[in-house]
């Protein structure tokens, strides 16, 4: 994790949450899927006036009630809390009872309306011999309220069937009108403004619009005793605006590494003018070259302090305005200038930029091997070791070494050689803080191009496992590639993201070994028709190269197709 001497924000931990729990009554129509909704009173602490599924928190006496409810086998005992919680809030706020009689007939209408619904559930229910139908209730989701709220709650969304015969009617304390609608007529009624809802309950109904009928939600969800996701979502802020992002979103770890503690301060607008700060040690200065290969352009980053100086990485292209922004970012103090790989939106910006400096600091990397296109030659002054140190101890220039007996500030990246992309690409580790500069090798909001002969896809795979490997060796957590927002986040996320990585391109892989066999005369061009249908075809010449990388490690490996 990154020193909390580097945090650019104080920490200030999330309030804790509380325990609750909310469900969707869901019918079937003719008109299709519906869920039971109900507008929230206006004078309520908790999103006043919004349209929500009934629910609330989770009492002592719901714990109490196991022995009355109908219980799943795989349900756990915390899961049983929950729903007999839930089965309680669509009673008390919507008149509504899971609960059913021994001979499996769901609890009537006049036997409702002669309960209490402010009593005691599990009493009432006892007296009429009634089992609470908790087995009856799946989960969908779990939300955890932002960190940034002073009120925050843990809430498992449930799904049930509505017992038929049964009529809502609100409290018309904490509830009123209760209605009965589609998730996309919700949705749509949201964004004309005549039916607030608040964002997880937009992003569960937005889901919920994949799936047809209540049995389609119900056999989606009893695959597993856990939720389809969860979810604690960060804000940033967009054209002014404040913009949530859930967990598989792409700004999801830069917020986390910016903003630990949930606060609403970062911009993620993509711009080329001004240095952007990821911790007190970490700026990232995008060159303006966005474009289909390149995303939002290239990143290039400054690590160190103005006590240690500064190590530049992917000065990127020979673009004097970037060069001369990098180089007052640092106080032009660049004791080093590493370069990922010799690709010429990364490399080509080193030569100047090291002009520009004094003393004169090396220019060190791989140099490029002879399978490079003649655009991505490349000389390093110095040629960089797999496993080599690069440290800037305070005011002591730079080493190939960790002095343990130093207690001052220092940022020290070690080498890692990762070849696949290109022949001679590496990352770099900034080991106090737990990061890893990725280059090109994993790229956030696309897959990088592995073009033979100086891509091979076979060093890519591997180099993804090394990366996997160092990531739990070094605890490394975030992963800041060359193009798009940092990936990653406190827990096992940037494991998560290498993992899906590969699986990516395994399947593709796949793809290409069912269209070779498909086709065994066919050409690259027949088989990128079959492998890529789902890539836009301005794309194609791009994939292209990969899939020849593709074909060359199938072929290599003698598999059989």
């Amino acid at each position: 994790m990154p020193r909390l001497s580097q945090q650019l924000h104080t920490a200030r931990p999330p309030a804790p949450t509380r325990a609750a729990a909310s469900v969707l009554l869901l019918r079937d129509t003719p008109a299709g899927l519906e869920v039971l909704m109900t507008r929230r009173s206006n004078s309520a602490s908790f999103v006043p006036g919004a349209y929500v599924f009934p629910g609330g928190g989770i009492d002592a006496a719901d714990a109490n009630c196991h022995a009355i409810a109908q219980r799943r086998a795989t349900q756990s005992a915390q899961a049983l809390t929950d729903a007999i919680a839930g089965i309680r809030e669509s009673f008390e706020e919507l008149g509504i009872l899971l609960a059913r009689h021994a001979d499996g007939s769901w609890a009537e209408q006049a036997e409702i309306d002669a309960m209490d619904r402010q009593g005691d559930l599990g009493a009432q229910c006892a007296t009429r011999e009634l089992t609470l139908a908790a087995s009856d209730m799946f989960v969908l989701a779990r939300w955890i309220t932002d960190r940034d709220l002073p009120k925050r709650f843990d809430v498992p969304f449930l799904v049930a069937r509505v017992p038929p015969a049964q009529t809502p009617v609100a409290d018309e304390t904490e509830q009123f009108e209760p209605v009965w609608v589609r998730p996309g007529d919700a949705l749509a009624r949201h964004l004309a403004g005549s039916f607030f809802m608040i964002y997880p309950t937009i992003i569960t109904l937005e889901r919920l619009q994949d799936l047809a009928t209540v049995d389609a939600v119900l056999q989606a969800c009893a695959v597993s005793e856990e939720p389809l996701w969860t979810s604690c979502p960060r804000t940033g802020l967009l054209a002014g605006r404040e913009q949530r992002h859930m967990e598989h979103e792409s700004a999801y770890g830069e917020l986390a590494l910016v903003c630990p503690d949930g606060q609403i301060v970062h911009t993620l607008d993509w711009q080329s003018e001004q240095p952007v700060p990821l911790l007190k040690n970490v700026l990232r200065l995008t060159a303006p070259n966005p474009g289909a290969m390149t995303g939002p352009g290239t990143n290039s980053y400054l690590v160190g302090d103005p006590d240690t100086g500064y190590i530049a990485i992917d000065p990127g292209p020979a673009d004097a305005e970037h060069l001369d922004k990098l180089w007052r970012a640092a106080g032009g103090d660049i004791r080093l200038i590493v370069c990922t790989h010799s690709h010429p939106d990364h490399a080509p910006g080193a030569r100047p930029l090291q002009a520009m400096c004094h003393p004169t600091p090396p220019i060190l990397g791989l140099p490029s091997a002879n399978t490079a296109r003649t655009h991505s030659a490349f000389v390093p002054d110095r040629v960089l070791q797999d496993g080599e140190i690069l440290a800037l101890p305070q005011n002591h220039g730079w080493s190939t070494e960790v002095d343990p007996t130093k207690k001052e500030t220092t940022h020290t990246l070690k080498v890692i050689h990762t070849p696949g992309h290109a022949a001679n690409h590496l990352c770099l580790m900034l080991l106090e803080d737990g990061l890893l500069f990725s280059g090109d090798h994993i790229l956030n909001g696309s897959t990088t191009v592995v073009d033979p002969p100086d891509g091979d896809m076979n060093d890519y795979l591997n180099s993804l496992d090394l990366l996997q490997a160092a990531c739990t060796e070094y605890q490394l957590k975030y992963l800041l590639p060359a193009h798009g927002y940092v990936l990653g986040g406190p827990d096992d996320e940037a494991q998560t993201a290498i993992t899906r990585l590969k699986t990516h391109r395994l399947q593709r892989e796949a793809k290409v070994m069912a269209a070779m066999q498909a086709q065994p005369d066919g050409t690259l061009d027949d088989w990128l028709a079959l492998v890529y249908a789902d890539v836009p075809q301005r794309m194609w010449p791009v994939a292209k190269r990969s899939l020849m990388a593709h074909v060359a490690r199938i072929k290599n490996l003698n598999w059989n197709v």
